[in-house]
């Protein structure tokens, strides 16, 4: 998957849309990348907040280790999905 850009929007596998603030590298080893995101919607934590993960995470997949329903999706042990896919590019 291609580095995300900023303006870029996300949607999560839960549902939930992001738009990136940019992408970073580690201030100890300048090697390590970081993908800065805004929430676009309002949950437990208020739309507008600010979330920051490592670029591989960001890009990767999630594998669940148990059975599990996520709004109305139920997702098998050993199932694995993308994390984030891209929704729009704004640039």
């Amino acid at each position: 998957m291609e580095e995300p850009k900023t303006g870029e929007k996300y949607l999560h596998f839960k549902g939930g849309e992001y738009e990136i603030i940019a992408v970073g590298r580690d201030c100890d080893n300048g090697v390590e990348r970081a993908v800065v995101y805004k929430q676009l919607y309002r949950s437990e934590t208020p739309k507008g907040t600010i979330w920051v993960r490592s670029l591989e995470d960001f890009l990767g997949e999630k594998e669940f280790d148990k059975d599990i329903e996520i709004n109305g999706k139920v997702y098998k042990a050993g199932q694995r999905v993308k994390r984030f896919s891209l929704m729009s590019n704004n640039s």
